[in-house]
């Protein structure tokens, strides 16, 4: 468990660490020497049961109230602390503020320099906290009274923290295996002989020594060389607890605290997250679309701006689903807890959850999104998945799902189209997928009405006309399903209803019988209409119409304008290419596959992007990547 100190300055929130644990938390020269905190100071205590609880004891300063969101992120329980001669403080109620947005509902409320005061005066500033935490997430805590001088009460306290580690252990499950980690970084140093040390807090999963880890944000991977947890040298650490890792790869300057260190499935960071946000009951102004405000998570923070998305406002006090657009890419997953303060860092105005750390910029309002967001709402990741797939009919990517829910692996629920392959993995519910291919078939319908000459639009066409939003891949398991079931025709790039074929004129069945053996000759060079006009007689004019009526009943395949090739030949080309990826991992570039077919580097580009075009691949940089999930021109 990881006890957080809160509270004003100078109300012995260090002294007190002190008393429990026997460690000074304050590691700074200045610190010592003012006596003072400025920075995180981290402490450890043995329990009886031989757990460890470790303290993180922050800063009370109203200038370092930054450093203490930075603490109090990723604590399980608080110790909010009020002096006995002082009484509640600006920053005591800060504190308070920062701790109830943060959702910590755990923890005890510690009057110190209980020697410095009467009992009356006790009792009133006992009752005065009641009040003070009534209506925040410490609501009902117990109040305690020590002193760290005279020792009285700490032995109390302590057994109270025995108590609450022990209740927090068995609460939690340490061995979730959907669930990467995460360290939220907040310190970077140099051990000569050792390496490059990261300390933080472990917010999820798991880690070993040996195991690769991601810089987030960032791409740099390293690899963990020995752990410490909790102070003690381990093999494993795992959630909720202080973790220092010596790590490969990396130097101290390539690291900045604010960052994670995360399992290597995990790597993603964003500048749009999507919130549950609650505005603090305390604050003075509601909380409007276009607010500029400071964002603090983990043990970052950045500036960024605000969109209420189910209205234009929030009530102090008022909770709703809100946008925050940022400056700066920062690594966020579902769940982590967050705090906004103004502008001008004075004051803490609302804290909340991530529900999407993969936000979008259009539709951020639509009532398809508002509904996405209430299935974001619950704590089980199956539960959030099914939620998301009842209301978005375009799909999930389940990789991207995976990633921004900090998972490494997630349950399916039931009755979804699974489609994976190397790059993506999406699912989409079948009642979804029924209603697409109910939309196709429509879509096809509307076509040959409207293009009775024509066999139908190729696949690529066709979902842009009946389902332009969904994935491709998706798109051939849904496209597929009507072709196996014999509910649509694929003729060579094209989809048709099959009741519907496209007939040829006299004219043009003539021109097909000329044409065809030059086609076949000219083999992967191609044929141009003006070549075949004057090789079969033919006026270009007519030749030109004839070969792109044969093109669109699927007798012919068009490459670029005038360019014409028979489908034995494309399905010819494509086994080559195919061959070239399959040796690749693949991948084909236009060099590749020119010396594969002798033809010119222009010529090969061509035809490699017509290939884009219909389906079979993909181009990304360079090269033109298979598609797995597509059997276009592939020879059964």
């Amino acid at each position: 468990m990881i006890v957080g100190t809160a509270g004003h300055i100078d109300h012995g929130k260090t002294t007190l660490v002190k008393a429990l644990t026997g460690s000074n938390a304050d590691r700074l020269p200045e610190e010592k020497r003012r006596g003072i905190s400025l920075e995180l100071g981290f402490a450890f205590m043995d329990g009886p049961d031989g757990s460890r609880i470790g303290f993180v004891d922050v800063p009370g300063h109203e200038r370092l109230v930054n450093t203490m969101v930075s603490g109090a992120t990723g604590i399980d329980f608080a110790m909010l602390l009020v002096a006995a001669d002082d009484g509640i403080m600006p920053q005591t109620q800060e504190h308070l503020a920062v701790l109830s947005l943060l959702g910590i509902t755990k923890g005890v409320v510690v009057i110190t320099k209980s020697d410095r005061s009467d009992e009356a005066s006790l009792l009133d500033l006992k009752d005065k906290i009641k009040i003070m935490i009534s209506g925040t997430s410490l609501e009902g805590s117990d109040v305690v009274t020590v002193s760290a001088y005279s020792g009285y009460g700490v032995q109390e306290l302590k057994q109270q923290l025995y108590i609450a580690a022990a209740d927090h252990n068995k609460n939690r499950n340490l061995y979730d295996e959907q669930s990467g980690f995460r360290l939220a970084i907040d310190r970077v140093f140099s051990i000569d002989g050792a390496g490059t040390t990261i300390t933080g807090t472990v917010h999820a999963g798991t880690v070993t020594i040996g195991q690769e880890l991601l810089l987030v944000p960032g791409d740099e991977i390293c690899r963990v060389r020995s752990i410490h947890a909790q102070n003690q040298a381990v093999d494993s650490a795992h959630e909720g607890q202080r973790c220092a890792l010596v790590v490969s790869r990396l130097a101290r300057s390539d690291i900045n605290r604010g960052q994670w260190l995360v399992h290597s499935l995990l790597g993603h960071s964003t500048q749009r997250i999507d919130t549950h946000l609650t505005v603090w009951q305390g604050e003075e102004r509601s909380l409007k679309t276009g607010t500029k405000v400071h964002f603090h998570m983990g043990s970052g923070s950045a500036f960024g701006t605000v969109a209420v998305l189910d209205g234009n406002t929030l009530a102090p006090g008022e909770s709703g689903v809100v946008q925050i657009v940022l400056q700066k890419p920062i690594g966020a997953w579902w769940g982590d807890r967050l705090i906004l303060r103004d502008a001008s860092g004075a004051r803490t105005i609302a804290g909340g959850m991530v529900l999407d750390a993969d936000a979008p910029a259009r539709y951020r309002r639509s009532e398809q999104r508002l509904q996405s967001l209430k299935a974001l709402y619950s704590e089980q990741a199956l539960s959030r998945l099914a939620g998301l797939l009842e209301s978005q009919d375009s799909g999930v990517n389940l990789k991207l799902f995976k990633q921004v829910n900090g998972l490494v692996q997630a349950n399916l629920p039931e009755n979804i189209l699974h489609f994976k392959d190397a790059d993506n993995e999406w699912v989409i519910s079948t009642k979804h997928a029924n209603s697409i291919q109910q939309k196709v078939l429509n879509t096809l319908n509307e076509f040959h009405v409207r293009n009775p000459d024509q066999l139908g639009p190729d696949p690529a066409r066709l979902r842009r006309l009946a389902a332009p939003r969904l994935n491709h891949g998706l798109w051939q398991l849904v496209l597929q399903d009507l072709v196996d079931t014999k509910r649509v025709t694929l003729r060579g790039s094209f989809v048709h209803s099959p009741d519907h074929g496209a007939s040829l004129s006299e004219v043009d069945q003539r021109i097909q019988t000329l044409v065809m053996p030059y086609m076949l000759q000219n083999r992967f060079a191609g044929s141009w209409v003006r070549d075949l006009a004057n090789q079969c007689d033919v006026s270009e004019e007519q030749m030109r119409t004839s070969l792109a009526r044969l093109a669109r009943q699927g007798g012919l395949h068009q490459i670029v304008k005038d360019l014409y090739y028979p489908p034995e030949v494309i399905y010819e080309l494509a086994f080559i290419a195919r061959g070239i990826c399959s040796d690749n991992n693949g991948d084909v570039t236009a060099a590749q596959f020119r010396d594969a077919v002798g033809l010119g580097r222009k010529r090969a580009i061509q035809i490699l992007e017509y290939f884009d075009r219909v389906g079979v691949m993909r181009r990304i940089g360079n090269t033109h990547r298979l598609r797995t999930d597509s059997s276009l021109f592939e020879v059964s």
